[in-house]
């Protein structure tokens, strides 16, 4: 991309903005050095990064890149065998910290939230946490090396330390005697070109035995290393060189474990360069309140209330354009001061950002289309240092942009044709502006000419547009209108800032009457969007207004499908309740007639079956059901001895023996007899013939063969207790049938079936004998009943 045009479009001063949010040198050079890209799968690449850091910075913040710092001039010096110096070993240490730090946080943030360019780029970083532990060991956050370096060093530092001390005593008891502190100029101990020294008097320099090493400004004071502490300063000074070559040796040391991670930590930096970047772009794009572009590589450019970033949000005015879809070319027209320039430079600056992988001031749903370059010719370029008109420098310019535009390119051009005579100036604007459109590359051009109005109205692929101008207030709005030619005002401005009738009636007179019907066509044009613009507010409040209320509803609807959950759980655990009462009656009322059923020789009491008939019935959880018309009761003269009757309370029928007064019988089931209400009564059948004749004992009932009576019971697949009362009631309808001989299908199984019920048919009192089924009858499977 031309240089001159990222000057022109103003891109350097997005850079500087992007420059202030990185946290490395590294980042910032990368900052520096960026510039839009033409490879449309590359910028894709670019703007997933950011969208990535973006969603990082939002979740969990920019991670901190402190304690990195550009290292590869140490790890280059390290790697050719130099020494390097206690800050640039602290410098690779916590450069290796603050990689780790990072590297980490992008992997735990990925298990959350994928994010997979910046773990891919992260995850390549090297860990050299033994050279960090090594440097750490030796020198501390100050630069300085500490005794824990080596054992030699730590013995040193400790004769350092013995040495000095034993100096300062030496010379605070020197100091303190009568006969020496007359002669100091200050009672105390300095140090001089690392030797111990006391302040003497000029005048006792005679008297005063020792080495100068300095004298004062105004010379009254020498500084002079008494002779009995020369020879432990001697001593000193050598443990002092000791130490500085056993420094030496430790920086030597670590220079060679850097040296031998040189290579991965080189690369480590441009990763950590390139990381750090990647998020100032997300940290630039939450301060500009910037969205991420849909990106397309068709000349499609789609803008939803931009904004030009380097505008204060409170000024500027959001632009809403299409370019690309039905038309490829716009013409703006319009007075100056109106925004067309501002307008260019928008369209012009966020494509670049786009293009380098920066999320652009708009709305969400903008689109933007991968250029292979951008060509613009915005603003004065009169040149006085090459005698240029403005004119020449425009036709220069433009003539350099048409020499090598393509299809694929943005041409952005202000004030198409300017400087020059009006009639020239449109006809030459007009020529330039068709044969840019006939490349088929896409174009946004403004211009003061009214010609190009016409041009644009019947071009096809070419639009007109203008800059609203509100002349109530006689200011510029600076919104950008789509489909309608500007207009120039002069009168309507003229008018309102008083210039006289006359001369105004004169003005028009010399207007072109096409001219004319040209400005009435345009300000029609104007109403009628006017109008729409209106239309279009009062639909959208009416839009939001059923959206807000479609809003609520779904809410409410959402509270009571919340309420009806809330019942139904409610009622699923009462019924569980229920349930699991009458499932613990069951097995309780199970239990009783199974240990009815299994005493020897007991038979079930009437009282005893009516009352578990009655406690199943109580405890059955059904869900309660509207209660049935009865019908009348019938009166007492309806039903008599034989009538075929249902006991309504029991759910049961029966025959009639006798009657018990005037409101209770005695009707029989099976073998049982019991007294009911007749009002407990319904008459089924009058016919006494089906009846057995009605006596006082049941023992005495005559047995007559019903043919429908089953002959066989087949008991698989229940359990012990369900098949012993299956059992019973099948013996009692043989029994009734006048049935000599049944069979029980038990299945082979593991025997358990077969045996409970063999030892209930032993204990039974209307079996006489059993046996196993023989080949023909099933087999072990089946057990063969004799009845009495």
């Amino acid at each position: 991309m031309d240089d001159k045009i990222l000057h022109t479009l103003e891109y350097r001063k997005i850079l500087n903005k992007l420059m202030q949010y990185t946290q490395t040198s590294m980042g910032r050079m990368t900052a520096e050095q960026l510039r839009p890209s033409g490879d449309f799968e590359g910028v894709k690449k670019l703007l997933q990064a950011t969208d990535e850091a973006a969603n990082v910075d939002r979740l969990k913040g920019i991670p901190s890149f402190g304690g990195i710092s550009d290292i590869r001039a140490a790890l280059k010096r390290a790697s050719i065998g130099g020494m390097l110096g206690t800050t640039e070993l602290l410098a690779v240490g916590t450069t290796i910290g603050g990689a780790r730090r990072v590297k980490r946080f992008l992997a735990a943030m990925h298990e959350e939230e994928k994010i997979e360019f910046l773990f891919s780029l992260s995850d390549v970083l090297s860990e050299q946490k033994h050279v960090e532990d090594a440097i750490r060991l030796c020198i501390d956050e100050n630069a300085d090396v500490l005794d824990t370096a080596s054992s030699e060093l730590a013995t040193i530092r400790r004769e350092l330390r013995g040495g000095e001390t034993r100096i300062r005593e030496k010379l605070d008891s020197m100091i303190r005697s009568s006969s020496v502190a007359k002669m100091l100029q200050d009672q105390l101990v300095t140090i001089r070109g690392d030797r111990f020294v006391i302040p003497v008097k000029a005048e006792y320099r005679a008297h005063f035995g020792g080495i100068v090493h300095d004298q004062s400004g105004s010379g009254a004071t020498l500084f002079i290393e008494p002779e009995s502490i020369v020879a432990m300063n001697n001593k000193l000074r050598e443990t002092r060189l000791r130490e500085e070559r056993e420094i030496e040796i430790i920086l030597h040391r670590l220079t060679a474990l850097v040296a031998d991670i040189a290579e991965e930590m080189t690369y480590d930096i441009d990763i950590l360069g390139e990381l750090d970047f990647i998020f100032s772009k997300a940290r630039l794009a939450r301060d500009m309140k910037a969205t991420q572009p849909r990106m397309n590589d068709r000349g499609y450019l789609k803008l939803r209330k931009g904004r030009h970033p380097l505008i204060p949000s409170e000024h500027v005015v959001p632009l809403d354009v299409e370019l690309g879809n039905q038309y490829s070319s716009i013409i703006v027209t319009g007075p100056n001061t109106g925004g067309k320039t501002v307008t260019l430079k928008t369209i012009g600056l966020l494509s670049l950002m786009s293009m380098s992988g920066l999320f652009i001031p708009a709305e969400e749903g903008s689109q933007m289309c991968v250029f292979d370059a951008i060509y613009a010719d915005i603003g004065d370029e009169q040149s006085i240092e090459q005698s240029l008109s403005t004119f020449s420098s425009h036709m220069t310019n433009i003539i350099s942009i048409l020499r090598r535009m393509t299809p694929k390119s943005l041409i952005l051009l202000d004030e198409v044709g300017a400087g020059t005579d009006p009639a020239e100036g449109s006809a030459l604007a007009i020529a330039i502006l068709e044969h840019i459109h006939r490349t088929e590359c896409r174009m946004v051009a403004t211009t003061h000419y009214s010609e190009l109005k016409a041009y644009a109205y019947e071009r096809k692929g070419v639009i007109n547009a203008s800059m609203e101008f509100d002349v109530q207030s006689l200011s510029p709005t600076y919104r950008l209108l789509i489909g309608v030619p500007g207009r120039s005002n002069a009168f309507a401005i003229a008018e309102r800032l008083g210039l006289p009738g006359e001369i105004l009636e004169h003005a028009r007179g010399e207007v072109k009457e096409e001219d004319l019907r040209v400005e009435h066509m345009i300000a029609s044009l104007e109403e009628n969007r006017l109008g729409a613009e209106q239309e279009h507010e009062r639909a959208e409040s009416i839009r939001r207004e059923v959206e807000e209320l479609r809003s609520r509803q779904q809410q409410e609807l959402e509270k009571l499908e919340s309420q009806r959950d809330k019942r139904l759980e409610k009622a699923e655990k009462d019924a569980s309740a229920i349930l699991e009462k009458a499932r613990k009656e069951a097995e309780e009322i199970i239990s009783d007639l199974r240990r009815l059923a299994m005493e020897e020789g007991a038979s079930v009491k009437e009282h005893k079956l009516i009352e578990a008939r009655r406690r199943l019935d109580e405890a059955e959880p059904s869900p309660r059901k509207k209660a049935a018309t009865r019908k009348p009761a019938k009166t007492p003269r309806t039903i008599g001895p034989g009538d075929e009757v249902k006991v309504d309370s029991l759910n049961q029928k029966g025959f009639v023996v006798e009657l018990s007064g005037s409101k209770e019988a005695l009707v029989q089931f099976g073998i049982m007899k019991m007294k009911v209400s007749l009002d407990d009564l319904e008459l089924l059948s009058s016919k006494a013939a089906s009846v057995p004749t009605p006596l006082r004992q049941a023992t005495t009932v005559k047995r007559s063969r019903d043919e429908n009576i089953r002959r066989e019971l087949d008991l698989r697949g229940t359990n012990l207790e369900e098949a012993i009362m299956e059992t019973d009631r099948f013996i009692d309808e043989a029994f009734l049938g006048n049935l000599g001989q049944i069979s029980i299908i038990h299945g082979k199984g593991t025997g358990v079936l077969r045996t409970g019920i063999q030892e209930y048919l032993r204990k039974h009192r209307h079996v006489k004998s059993y046996r196993l089924g023989n080949y023909n009858e099933g087999g072990a499977g089946v057990t063969v009943a004799e009845l009495q």
